[in-house]
């Protein structure tokens, strides 16, 4: 027997294979870790909406807010700055400063401005509504995934469905303590505002109606704590969540959970001027339509920071946290459809996928060794590598298994001994044309090469087509069909060649090709 780099390089890859498949095969507690989907380990499946013409009425607000900093910074005098859900109007007292406001609007993009004397009437272009509604669905996506990634699930399934919905997977939950907390933290708005308490009319806010609130731009709010306690407070916030930097978990001086948050730069500067001419009132602190606090304001506050109290558990304080660093939903999300997979039914699918693949894979190496031989023990050390490989790169990097993974790798084990089955084909014809055993292998492998080409790499292209366009449990079959393609090439084309070298000299002395191949000769 002799070495060559093609066994080295098997050997390698055996020893690859075995040492990254022992975490997931043993569950250790140390080492990376093959994680199961929802179908195999159970968990919750949601179907969202989303309330995209919120997302317009936010833009709107938005803009309105915008207009009253500029206006506040550059002393320009407005009278009447107001919003509805379509549009902001407001005029100004001094038509000198007409010019400076046009400026500032030309920046604003998909902006629709209607001027009438000193009237000002802005309203979002149609093309700008159907954008500002897509990127709701694309911002609530992104955000709900990274709310999930912080929660710490493994591998949450986060996807558009159709035009306007979110198919969401969280495999392991499965407590209903589990479930309501995940639900909370996806739906909830995070919506952080800073508004100015309206002090000269405070006083008679239990007294006043919604409409006698709006006839001044103000609205009531309630408190988070106290439904009793309401708020008058204007209706343009002085800033918004979308300035917030950072959130986190902190204890004020009786040990109680609080929210410390950071601002941008734009944010501190707008949060430093409006405290500065606003000393001796208040500010309220507003999450969610809520007033959490509403704290004096006793001098100029710098530096963009603040804090939010309340009656938090520490639980709850990190998800509002969590909710808060990945960013507020610019448009509300509902529930449309809800199924929970128990685990004792995934346990099941572990079974049957778990007898589908072990069946299979007996039956094919009794076939092998009874139909070619040794050759066939020879393809059966390169499929065992070759579910070791898979196993571990999947591992390596942490992927997802669902029940189409488990197919795929069924589908794989076929795919595997394939090539094997071609190449020992073309070695016994050369060998019932009477060449030399040398020939007969470096010739069979050559032979063979076009044909396990061709089969391998149109399923990886197709294999890549159905990862790239497809969801959920798709990319699944896609990922382990990909890796065992790979896994295959290597271990049946590679690696079978490298132990026939090792073996040539064996294999001629002997002068058995029944027992090595399987056939007269």
């Amino acid at each position: 027997m002799k070495l060559n780099y093609r066994i080295a390089i098997f050997a390698v890859a055996i020893i690859f294979g075995i040492f990254f498949s022992v975490p997931s095969l043993f569950q250790t507690q140390d080492g990376k870790k093959v994680n199961l989907g929802l179908d195999l380990q159970g968990g919750l499946h949601m179907l969202l909406g989303v309330k995209t013409q919120e997302a317009t009425k936010s833009r709107i607000k938005s803009i309105a807010a915008g207009i009253k900093h500029f206006s506040e910074r550059k002393d320009i005098l407005l009278d009447a700055l107001s919003f509805d859900e379509n549009s902001v109007n407001f005029s100004l007292l001094d038509i000198d400063d007409l010019k400076s406001i046009q400026e500032y609007l030309v920046e604003i993009e998909g902006l629709d401005v209607t001027l009438s004397g000193e009237n000002i009437s802005l309203a979002l272009t149609q093309e700008e509504i159907l954008k500002t509604e897509k990127l709701a669905i694309d911002q609530a996506i992104e955000t709900i995934r990274n709310r999930l990634d912080q929660f710490g699930l493994a591998e949450p399934v986060v996807a558009r469905q159709g035009e306007e919905k979110i198919l969401v997977q969280l495999a392991g939950i499965k407590t209903q303590e589990e479930e309501q907390r995940a639900r909370e933290l996806i739906s909830r708005a995070a919506k952080l505002e800073l508004m100015a308490v309206d002090e000269d009319r405070v006083a008679r806010v239990y007294s006043m109606s919604n409409a006698d609130a709006a006839a001044y731009g103000d609205i009531i709010l309630d408190d988070a704590e106290n439904a009793e306690i309401k708020y008058l407070v204007r209706e343009i916030p002085i800033l918004d969540g979308g300035m917030l930097t950072d959130a986190s978990v902190g204890f004020d001086q009786n040990n109680r959970p609080v929210i410390n948050f950071k601002l941008n730069a734009e944010g501190a500067e707008i949060f430093g001027d409006f405290t500065g001419r606003s000393v001796g009132k208040r500010l309220a602190i507003v999450l969610d339509g809520k007033v959490y606090s509403a704290p004096n304001i006793n001098e100029r506050i710098g530096g963009g920071s603040g804090q939010i109290s309340g009656n938090y558990t520490v639980t709850g304080a990190k998800d509002l946290a969590i909710a808060l660093r990945s960013g507020a939903l610019l448009a509300p999300i509902y529930l449309m459809e809800k199924r929970s997979v128990g685990p004792s039914l995934g346990a099941d699918s572990i079974k049957a996928s778990m007898i589908a693949l072990v069946g299979g894979f007996v039956l094919v190496i009794i076939f092998m060794m009874v139909y070619y031989k040794l050759a066939g023990i020879v393809a059966n050390i390169a499929l065992i590598a070759n579910l070791f490989i898979i196993l571990a790169v999947m591992s390596l990097f942490g992927a997802t298994l669902t029940l189409p993974g488990m197919a795929g790798i069924v589908l794989t084990v076929g795919m595997a001994v394939d090539a094997n089955v071609i190449i020992s084909e073309r070695i016994r014809e050369l060998i019932y044309e009477g060449v030399s055993i040398h020939k007969a292998i470096e010739d069979g492998y050559a032979n063979a090469m076009r044909a396990i080409l061709d089969a391998n790499i149109t399923t990886l292209i197709a294999a890549v087509v159905l990862y790239a366009y497809g969801t959920g449990a798709i990319k699944g079959f896609a990922i382990t069909i990909s890796i065992g393609i790979l896994a295959s090439m290597l271990t049946a084309i590679l690696g079978t060649h490298g132990i026939y070298q090792m073996l040539e000299s064996k294999i001629q002395k002997s002068k058995n090709n029944r027992l090595w191949f399987g056939i007269k000769g």
